[in-house]
């Protein structure tokens, strides 16, 4: 199974692992970056988090040379806090790192369900959560749907693909991708199939649904930021639009910091941490050749005040 860590050199880069001390892979998916940040600094450790077991099993074969410097934990990383504090880690010097993209290794298990490039269930669960992609396709009432399609995948035709789904489950209810991907090709433009398949923002927002992705972002972000030391790191790489503008204005308004009516604290007073991008960093040409899932990705980091 191919895996190749997107935006490695810019992540290492910002993270400064040379620094050494605690690092914390909130999403260590195969372990490609975690791999990577291990070698270039021998004085560093990590801890790596994933909510899927399958994704936990594969990186502790591949960081196993690494003995005692690595820990792994199975949890979601919006509770970040809790899962370190129980194993004893209540500050991180070193830095954070998220990269939020599905793994090639969900991608290409057709029953995880997460592809509508390959025939599965309706599933798209990253842990154990017991809600899935079928559960909500075939539950949720026309007007959710359209919320979830909207504002998850910012798509344009929410209403017409709710109301299809809606009729075609109430003859037989849709149980795998191939065909909701149908279903959605038959509702959408000629036009707009050329340039991109439709079904790639339903299945989108279908899979930030079931795994609650954003929400669970914005908590990632407070945990961490507020359990860095000084000097310590937070490196993110989103791939979609939403996924960015959380991350974006979440790290901007920590760094502009806010004015204290209560105790006449400043701005700068209260700035929490310091950006190290200004703006998203993106994959070169040559990375994007040679990895296509790596184009929409985008990545920012901050250094703790």
């Amino acid at each position: 199974m191919q895996h190749v860590p997107v935006l490695l050199r810019e992540s290492l880069e910002l993270l400064a692992p040379e620094r050494g001390g605690l690092f914390v892979d909130c999403t260590i998916g195969l372990g490609g970056h975690a791999e990577a940040l291990l070698r270039e600094a021998p004085g560093a450790r990590l801890v790596g988090i994933d909510r899927d077991p399958r994704a936990i099993e594969l990186a502790a074969k591949r960081l196993e040379p690494f003995g005692k410097r690595v820990r792994l934990i199975t949890g979601k990383f919006s509770e970040v806090r809790r899962l370190l504090s129980e194993v004893g880690i209540e500050r991180v010097d070193g830095g954070f790192f998220a990269d939020l993209g599905v793994s090639s290794m969900q991608l290409e298990t057709a029953e995880r369900g997460f592809s509508f490039q390959r025939e599965g269930p309706l599933d798209m669960r990253m842990g154990s959560s017991e809600l899935t992609a079928g559960d909500i396709v075939n539950s949720y009432q026309e007007g959710e749907l359209v919320r979830i399609f909207k504002d998850y995948g910012e798509e344009r035709r929410s209403r017409r693909i709710a109301r299809e789904i809606v009729e075609r489950r109430a003859r037989k209810p849709l149980e795998t991708t191939r065909e909701l991907r149908e279903l959605i090709a038959e509702v959408s433009p000629p036009a707009r199939r050329a340039r991109i398949d439709p079904a790639t923002r339903v299945f989108q927002a279908l899979r930030i649904a079931v795994n609650e992705e954003l929400s669970g972002l914005e908590k990632l972000l407070d945990q961490t930021v507020e359990m860095l030391d000084q000097d310590g790191h937070l490196v993110v790489i989103s791939y979609h639009s939403l996924e960015d503008r959380i991350v974006k204005h979440t790290l901007r308004n920590m760094a502009r910091g806010e004015v204290d009516e209560t105790t006449g604290r400043t701005r700068s007073e209260t700035r929490v941490i310091e950006l190290l991008t200004g703006k998203p960093v993106r994959p070169q040409p040559e990375e994007v050749a040679a990895n296509p899932r790596s184009r929409s990705a985008r990545l920012r980091a901050a250094r703790r005040l």
